[in-house]
């Protein structure tokens, strides 16, 4: 049986339409969740929406309509941009469905019974724009850290008992140090716990907009709690097949957020779980933001960047790349539109485009539209670029489970370039008069790195993975992971087309 890999990216909130911190969050898992299916797993690969609280709410009173109403227009949104991106989750949640109340039910339950929830009042400052709450010390003329607005609330409330929790978190921060990722994080994360940690107000009396609270209809569950359910939900708990499917989903491998939301999925997620008796996820990864051009992105500005418009501009595998590959993922980047050109332009057009065209060219022109056969020997430069090709997947591998795409991207790249300079040295145009032979081995030497490299780029570039690889006429069933290395070089022989340019390069409309 195949070894199973669970992900999940947050279950983003529907009071706005999808944004580009959306679509980078969901790609890094969408690539993520293709590279393992590759490599033999069993992948589900969890999105969705989240969509109880007073913000969304209060959104819906603002446009006339009812909750629900609105939560399906908008959700519908995010649940179009999976297909326009191309992306491959295996389930979409929304946290309106039965599953997902009879999941939050459940877990409330369970923690009612094992005197983790109580009955109390709540008396502090509370954001509605991140449905969150704030310590005093926390608040900076009237804001909090995050720059939302807070408000005075005092209602009754369940609360649950987090204070109960702060040894058994800090205990598993450091028996698990790859827990929560990147590094900074963690050290966020610790540093909040080790300050002391209060109980957590986890329901709500005020509205009625979120999941019954079982047995006291005056409250709704505090639209954290049900949200962060969504992850175990999916993976069957508290569901009538649970006893099937839930050992076999969970623990989740990776919950995949912005760093904005870290606390609620490295402190009160796993407290929750703990309470529960249910196992811990196994990685928190934390990425950073974008800003546009040099600027923080804002509503305000008007400088939202809509990822739909930058695929139709650059296209789709075209933006996919620029956004794994130009910053070092955890690390906040500047979507600028010189930089997407440059990456379009050097590493995709100049570097693999060319390179996949030249060999294909050469290959369709003298050798009568045949792939050259493997050649019985290698010479030593043959050896040296096909040893680093056969060694890409353990790297890939490594670079993927720390969630580091930049750098499984740049190793690729530096293969690529490697066999720029191999084509150069070996000049097999020169040696088409003088040494015939000679020239297929070479070229066969740079159709196999072809061939691997098309196979690797395949969770980035979908499309121009599979354009590549029909060009090179691999079949459909011998293009996973499975196929790379030195016990599977191909044998050549296949009768190839003549070749068309992958990646185009990007031409600036010239102005009237």
């Amino acid at each position: 049986m195949s070894k199973s890999y669970y992900l999940t990216t947050p279950i983003y909130y529907v009071n706005d339409k999808p944004h580009i911190g959306h679509a980078y969050t969901t790609l890094a898992c969408d690539a993520l969740a293709r590279f393992k299916r590759l490599d033999g797993f069993d992948v589900m690969f969890l999105t969705g929406t989240d969509e109880h609280g007073q913000k969304v709410q209060k959104s819906a009173e603002d446009k006339g309509i009812d909750p629900k109403t609105f939560t399906d227009q908008v959700s519908q949104n995010f649940r179009d941009l999976t297909a326009t991106l191309n992306f491959t989750n295996d389930d979409f949640i929304r946290t309106t469905e039965e599953r997902h109340y009879k999941s939050c039910q459940k877990l409330w339950n369970t923690l009612i019974e094992n005197g983790d929830i109580y009955l109390g009042s709540y008396a502090g400052w509370y954001a509605v724009r991140g449905e969150a709450f704030y310590a005093e010390s926390e608040i900076t003329d009237g804001k909090a850290p995050s720059g939302a607005p807070v408000e005075w609330v005092e209602e009754p409330s369940y609360f649950f008992r987090l204070s109960a929790y702060q040894d058994k978190l800090l205990a598993h921060y450091d028996a698990n140090p790859d827990f929560v990722a990147p590094k900074s994080r963690l050290n966020e994360v610790r540093s909040f716990v080790a300050g002391g940690l209060n109980d957590l107000s986890v329901s709500r009396a005020s509205f009625s907009w979120g999941v019954p609270v079982p047995g006291d209809d005056a409250h709704v569950m505090y639209v954290w709690l049900d949200a962060l359910t969504n992850y175990i939900t999916a993976a069957g708990y508290g569901q009538d097949d649970e006893a099937d499917r839930f050992p076999s989903r969970w623990p989740a491998d990776l919950h995949m957020v912005g760093k904005d939301i870290v606390r609620f999925h490295a402190v009160y997620w796993p407290a929750f779980l703990m309470a529960a008796g249910v196992p811990l996820p196994k990685r928190v990864y934390a990425h950073g933001w974008w800003t546009n051009e040099g600027q923080k992105i804002s509503k305000s500005l008007g400088n939202v960047i809509d990822p739909v418009d930058i695929a139709e501009t650059y296209g789709l595998d075209q933006m996919r790349y620029f956004l794994l590959r130009e910053v070092p993922f955890g690390n906040d980047g500047d979507f600028s539109h010189n930089a997407m050109v440059h990456r379009m332009n050097g590493d995709l057009a100049n570097d693999l485009g060319n390179l996949s065209q030249r060999v294909l060219s050469m290959i369709f022109k003298n050798c009568d539209g045949v792939m050259p056969s493997k050649p019985a020997a290698l010479a030593e430069a043959d050896e040296t670029i096909l040893k680093e090709v056969d060694g890409l997947l353990e790297r890939q591998r490594y670079h993927y489970d720390n969630q580091q795409f930049h750098e499984a991207l740049k190793d690729i790249w530096d293969v690529v370039s490697a066999a720029n300079r191999y084509v150069d040295d070996m000049a097999p145009w020169a040696l088409r008069k003088t040494d015939f032979d000679r020239m297929g081995d070479v070229l066969w030497v740079l159709a196999e790195t072809l061939r691997q490299v098309a196979i690797l780029i395949q969770p980035v570039m979908p499309e121009a993975s599979a354009a590549m690889l029909d060009q090179l006429v691999v079949p459909d069933d011998a293009r996973g992971f499975d196929q790379l290395g030195q016990g599977s070089h191909m044998q050549g022989g296949q009768a190839i087309d003549k070749p068309v340019p992958i990646f185009p390069r990007y031409v600036e409309e010239e102005s009237a």
